[in-house]
């Protein structure tokens, strides 16, 4: 955890990106209401034709602003998208309102909930769901795929480790995990032996483990170019050609 959160506390303070054009129209502002009760802040990003909706689950630290411009790149592409607001983040890309709600901050795998509940919203829309997590929640959402098998189409997890105290536990779920699956991390050894491990657990016929040649960051922000300006588009590139081969 101490190692995580030190990733997380470099991230970022304040980031201006100029995302691609999409209609106000388009984007709206959802809550839901997790399982145990506790109400979660999301936007939803609507593509005309949608192939599939991705949920969007950020790192620590942090928020749904995480995707402000990665969604509507998404949408670019033919993909609706939804972030939340987990319990456990904070304001590296602005204001956290599920956070701003509660005292302080939960811990990661208290958000379990949050995802679920958005799992749960994205089912009611209809369309193939993948799903998405950045440093912890990209761990998450292994455990999340693993449970809800019949509803996840994919996973994408960008720095996916076994962050939690039981060190198997993301491994684990991977086992389980038989649906296309994309991961990428850092260029450094330590969060590519982390995620090739988790993923060469899964069974999946599926799976690419995109490492970069340059550039590469924690968590999502490696498709940021204000964050990973080497790196950013070969990332994106490794992204949407998973994508399109899934859907």
């Amino acid at each position: 955890m101490r190692y995580l959160t030190r990733i997380v506390a470099a991230a970022c303070l304040c980031i201006a990106v100029i995302a691609p054009a999409i209609a106000a129209d388009d984007v709206e502002p959802i809550t839901l209401k997790a399982a145990d009760g506790m109400v979660i802040h999301g936007v939803y990003y609507k593509a005309p034709h949608p192939k599939a909706l991705i949920l969007l689950f950020h790192q620590a630290g942090s928020g749904k602003g995480e995707y402000a411009s990665i969604a509507p790149r998404l949408v670019s592409a033919g993909y609706s998208a939804m972030a939340i607001d987990q319990r456990s983040g904070g304001e590296l890309f602005g204001t956290n309102e599920t956070v701003a709600a509660l005292p302080k901050s939960a811990g990661y795998l208290e958000a379990k909930p949050d995802l679920e509940a958005a799992l749960a919203w994205g089912a009611a829309q209809k369309l193939p769901i993948a799903i998405w997590g950045s440093s912890y929640s990209s761990s998450l959402v292994f455990v999340v795929a693993a449970e809800h098998p019949d509803m996840v189409k994919a996973v994408l997890a960008f720095s996916p480790g076994e962050y939690f105290d039981d060190k198997t536990m993301i491994g684990s779920a991977a086992k389980k995990v038989t649906v296309p699956v994309f991961v990428t991390s850092a260029n450094s050894p330590d969060e590519i032996n982390a995620a090739r491990a988790i993923i060469s657990q899964s069974p999946s016929a599926t799976k690419v483990q995109y490492i970069p040649k340059s550039g590469g960051v924690h968590g999502s922000s490696t498709l940021l170019p204000v964050r990973n300006q080497a790196g950013a588009e070969a990332n994106w590139t490794a992204v949407l050609q998973f994508l399109g081969k899934v859907f």
